[in-house]
């Protein structure tokens, strides 16, 4: 009897081990909720080639974008648990869901890595008058609610001018897009004035085709260091987007490990770290414990804002 038990323990664990080490049998689908060509989308297609390689399985990126990022977000959610759907989530789905546009929220999924962090900066089209950020708010107070922020409404895109706004006491006139591509042609083309992105675009404002108003960064990037804080102006706003992976609930554990550890391998990849530097995006690994941690906090602090500047339906 007690030989049966030891061989039943003995194939219990072997099925076990031989099931982690076979997963992934097939293609994972990582979704991205934005369009293709914007930053959420070239943080992540810089991240899959190093999960791909520590995961030991292909990595197809599916780019999901409509409703601020939230069709994306309901095809994640409701994808079988198994490990073969992965989540790209960034900032936006605590604060579409404190806002009314979408009903999913984080705690919907199962968190398996923080991955980076990307600060924000006001940007403007090359058509608008302003030499500065303070010469930017004198025109907002002069003619209030005129002033066009290209923004996905109820997003990051979104609270970051509406941080500004109160801060400033001034007043924009939102146009809604859908993620920063969208927002970006919209801007070059000369159709906003104004819309929230990040050093991705250091590029284009060098060639003269945007320029960059003011970093929400506590110092200076060394990227662009002639790029003043908002801080340093007098307006007290510090803010960036975030981004991790998560699973649908009711997958493996033994999966969401593995995804866990091939996310941490990932994340300490020197090219990783280079390619993250390039978009001026600091690389921000947590393990799927202290990520649960801090979405429980970002999820409070974005329900928090939303309430603070008006926005709060849930």
């Amino acid at each position: 009897m007690n030989r049966l038990r030891a061989a039943l323990a003995a194939s219990v664990l072997f099925s076990a081990s031989w099931a982690l080490a076979a997963y992934p049998e097939r293609p994972v689908k990582l979704i991205v909720p934005w369009a293709a060509g914007g930053d959420t989308d070239s943080i992540y297609r810089a991240f899959q080639p190093h999960l791909q390689k520590h995961l030991g399985g292909t990595i197809v990126i599916a780019n999901v974008g409509g409703a601020s990022g939230t069709k994306g977000a309901k095809e994640a959610k409701d994808s079988p648990g198994d490990g073969y759907t992965i989540f790209a989530v960034h900032d936006s789905i605590h604060s579409t869901f404190h806002t009314g546009v979408a009903d999913v929220n984080s705690t919907d999924f199962q968190p398996i890595c923080l991955v980076a962090s990307t600060p924000s900066i006001i940007t403007a089209s090359p058509k608008t008058p302003w030499a500065d950020m303070k010469a930017l708010v004198a025109d907002a107070k002069a003619r209030p609610g005129q002033i066009a922020v290209g923004a996905t409404l109820g997003s990051t895109s979104h609270f970051f001018p509406a941080l500004i706004e109160k801060a400033a006491g001034i007043k924009f006139k939102y146009v809604s897009y859908e993620g920063l591509a969208p927002r970006m042609n919209a801007i070059l083309g000369g159709h906003i004035d104004l819309t929230d992105s990040n050093m991705t675009q250091k590029g284009k404002v060098e060639a003269g085709q945007l320029k960059f108003i003011a970093i929400a960064t506590e110092k200076r990037s060394p990227e662009m260091p002639n790029v003043p804080t908002l801080k340093e102006l007098g307006i007290n706003v510090v803010y960036d987007v975030n981004r991790g992976l998560m699973v649908p609930k009711g997958s493996p554990a033994d999966v969401i490990a593995k995804l866990e550890s091939s996310c941490a391998a990932a994340a300490k990849d020197p090219a990783f770290a280079q390619a993250m530097k390039l978009q001026a995006t600091d690389v921000r690994y947590l393990g799927r414990k202290e990520y649960a941690t801090w979405l429980k906090g970002n999820d409070e602090l974005n329900k928090s804002l939303a309430k603070d500047l008006g926005l709060l339906k849930r």
